[in-house]
């Protein structure tokens, strides 16, 4: 019999998954140029991959610290906004992580009787990298512009504060701009969600968020074949 996900198991497969999707995201939405990229395989389907050391470094840095904040249950949403040149919101991509059951310390290396297996999760994850790659579809054109970039924002629970370092390095964080977090999203903005598992252990789900700002940017498919301008 395959042995279902442990607690531990669970969040570095969230946690990779996150790594990966932020990946394929940068890709998909054109936020660099495609020839940045390697195309390679996970999760028995297509991703990308940035080959830039110091934007991979950023990534992992980011999900690592994201992480650590995850093992402590402090983690609401992590947020990959893609902004325009003034550093205004344009889309969010929304992961939401909730912890569905408690698990001591010493128990969090073992097997959940209830929780998926390692192969059923990597299936979800499959799914959700599917709907990602074909995004373009449902969100049409980003007005394509050399000065588009991306932050990622960790929004924690109510009740939660970041971690304090213990060493003297400076913390991996800083205060997010309120425009680019959920709370700070316009009456405006339309959500979609894209996809969503609960492992029985972790749920997840991953949404976008468009925001008004975009709505006056975004090129869209013509029917008939031209391109125009959303205003």
């Amino acid at each position: 019999m395959t042995d279902t996900l442990s607690f531990n198991q669970t969040l570095r497969a969230v946690a990779e998954f996150i790594e990966v999707a932020i990946h394929t995201i940068l890709y998909v939405r054109q936020i660099y140029p495609a020839d940045l990229f390697v195309r390679r395989k996970k999760y028995d389907t297509p991703v990308y991959q940035s080959r830039h050391p110091a934007l991979n470094e950023y990534i992992s840095g980011a999900v690592k610290a994201v992480t650590d904040e995850f093992v402590l249950g402090n983690v609401d949403k992590v947020v990959v906004v893609i902004k325009d040149k003034d550093h205004l919101a344009l889309e969010r991509f929304i992961f939401s992580v909730k912890n569905m059951i408690q698990v001591q310390s010493y128990d969090k290396d073992t097997s959940v009787q209830d929780a998926m297996t390692p192969a059923t999760l990597s299936q979800y994850f499959r799914s959700f990298l599917i709907k990602l790659t074909m995004i373009e579809s449902q969100l049409g054109l980003l007005e394509q512009h050399e000065e588009n970039s991306f932050a990622i924002v960790m929004e924690l629970n109510d009740d939660k504060v970041p971690t304090v370092r213990q060493d003297k390095n400076p913390p991996p964080w800083v205060p997010a701009d309120q425009q680019h977090t959920t709370s700070g999203a316009s009456e405006d903005s339309q959500l979609h969600l894209l996809r969503a598992v609960d492992t029985g252990i972790i749920s997840l789900s991953l949404a976008v968020q468009e925001s008004g700002k975009k709505f006056q940017k975004v090129v869209s498919p013509d029917p008939k074949g031209k391109e125009k301008e959303k205003t």
